[in-house]
């Protein structure tokens, strides 16, 4: 696709971007020669109009920022597409934590939630996990709001406050999540998440443990790197002790024996301490998922004041492009046959490895537009390019900036250089 300048008088910012898009033959180029209205590109909400998604109707306000692409994929369901790459990992996954653990009555210890709808509130998605309201997370250029009090969730954690408050402590939750990003073969508005999360009362985790019945779970002291005010050392290294014990064991099935693992100490709001598992691959160290104990505030808030957990959150696409060696996230997209039948094997720890679809070059194109003035916002640009574009837009990339010295014009370019070994679709 190529598109000439957009122009729109009166402002006083210029954006060149260069974009490659991989296209195959028999795709015809068009030309866009002037700037589409909004209402063709995206479900912008105005008062009074009302968004009908999954079956309920929700009314638009100046925060509803949903673009048609974006909506086209809700509902879409990869992780339950059976035979797709996203559900393969997600059976993967299930299996393990079905044959690893087990409860009192021969049952998994673990329940299963993939159908969960991804429409949440701002509560669900931010408030519940303890995220403060000036945090940067909430920012309307980095979220999919369906209105002020709505959104597409932007991450499968948004479910963690509702399951615990119905007196689950050990489930996994599945589904796809939407965030506003920049466009490369890594990242996608829309991609697919697994959660878990495990609680323990003060039986279960010292059970086995010499003089058990002395410790405790919780004291009131300092916070410290190591450790929540409210929890013991104890409680907090046992805990620790059995969630990378879990996500060892877990890895290790999903990419086999020997692997090398390495644990990086980060931050998030809604766990304390807080990890990411780092695994080398192929030479290369490769970060695969986050994980902490549970913010006790969350867990009692939810109702379970008596026990204490821990929560670990990984990217479906990501290790599928890991293990399959998918080199392009719009791939998971692709309704191409010769995609798809690559993942339908007969037992699904089967090793597949992605065989490219085409080896046609990329096509590199220039876009030039005049910005506002103010309250532009990067994301909403991906957002029109993924729109006009569709998926034939591989990469968007800034190269160059320009302010002119005696005016407040400014120019910026962008471009992708084309990947001679990329897939296409």
């Amino acid at each position: 696709m190529i598109c000439s300048t957009l122009r729109r008088v009166g402002h006083m910012h210029i954006y060149l971007v260069r974009k490659a898009s991989g296209v195959s033959k028999g795709h015809h180029q068009h030309t866009v020669g002037s700037r589409p209205a909004a209402s063709e590109f995206a479900a912008r909400g105005a008062s009074g109009n009302v968004l009908e998604l999954l079956g309920k109707s929700y009314p638009q306000d100046n925060y509803s920022n949903l673009s048609r692409k974006v909506l086209s994929r809700v509902g879409r369901n990869l992780h339950n597409q059976q035979h797709h790459p996203l559900w393969l990992i997600k059976e993967r996954v299930k299996e393990h934590f079905y044959q690893q653990y087990v409860g009192r009555f021969g049952t998994p210890l673990f329940s299963v939630y993939d159908d969960l709808s991804p429409v949440v509130t701002t509560w669900q998605n931010f408030d519940s996990l303890l995220i403060p309201a000036d945090h940067p997370s909430r920012k309307k250029g980095d979220n999919y709001y369906v209105n002020g009090t709505h959104m597409l969730r932007a991450h499968t954690s948004a479910h963690q406050w509702d399951l615990l408050h119905a007196g689950l402590d050990a489930f996994l939750v599945v589904g796809d999540v939407y965030r506003r990003d920049q466009i490369d073969s890594q990242h996608y508005p829309v991609f697919h998440q697994l959660e878990g999360v495990r609680l323990f009362s003060k039986h279960e985790l010292f059970t086995g443990i010499k003089d058990g019945e002395s410790l405790q779970l919780f004291e009131q002291s300092s916070r410290s790197a190591y450790k929540q005010e409210t929890h013991t050392m104890e409680a907090t290294k046992l805990v620790e002790f059995d969630l990378k014990q879990t996500l060892t064991r877990l890895v290790t099935h999903l990419f086999g024996d020997g692997l090398d693992i390495r644990w990086v100490d980060c931050y998030f709001p809604f766990t304390h301490p807080s990890f990411e598992m780092e695994i080398n691959f192929h030479g290369e160290w490769l970060e695969v998922l986050g994980c902490g104990v549970m913010e006790q505030q969350l867990v009692n808030s939810a109702g379970a004041q008596d026990q204490i957990g821990w929560a670990f959150g990984l990217g479906l696409e990501r290790l599928a492009m890991i293990l399959y060696d998918i080199p392009d996230i719009r791939l998971f997209w692709s309704e191409d046959e010769r995609f798809l039948k690559q993942f339908r094997v007969s037992d699904i720890n089967q090793k597949v490895k992605f065989q490219p679809l085409s080896k046609y070059p990329a096509v590199i194109n220039d876009i030039s537009f005049w910005l506002p003035s103010e309250n532009y916002i990067e994301n909403d640009f991906y957002d029109l390019v993924r729109t006009i574009g569709g998926d034939l837009v591989e990469k968007v990339e800034l190269i160059d900036k320009f302010e002119h010295p005696k005016n407040p014009r400014r120019k910026q370019q962008e471009e992708c250089p084309p990947k001679p070994t990329s897939s296409r679709l």
